[in-house]
């Protein structure tokens, strides 16, 4: 399976970026769980990392290394998680991460 296996055909919200981190961010998710379900999972903007994904905390720490890999220190993801509650890290989507990443890149272009 492709990254763009993971996208919606067409999503008028999202644009280039929004759609490359989406596939980026998918990508990560499933080296990270590793779970034959996810494998073949359609990860979209609205999927859940505790209801769909069932990612375990460690696998939450790993998501994050790979992400300041991947983005560098212009992407804080450590930062932004630990601005939000705990209700609001366990009912997170990924399209928050995606919007998240976006914006932080998007803010470091030119600087």
């Amino acid at each position: 399976m492709t990254m763009q296996d993971t996208l919606r055909p067409a999503d008028p919200a999202l644009d280039a970026l929004d759609t490359r981190i989406l596939g980026e961010v998918a990508e990560m998710l499933r080296e990270v769980i590793g779970e034959e379900y996810v494998v073949d999972m359609e990860i979209t903007m609205d999927t859940s990392f505790n209801e769909d994904l069932e990612l375990e905390s460690i696998e939450f720490v790993t998501l994050a290394d790979r992400m300041r890999v991947t983005y560098g220190d212009k992407v804080d993801f450590v930062g932004f998680l630990a601005e939000m509650d705990v209700d609001k890290v366990i009912n997170m989507q990924v399209g928050e991460v995606v919007r998240f990443i976006a914006d932080s890149l998007r803010a470091g272009v030119g600087s």
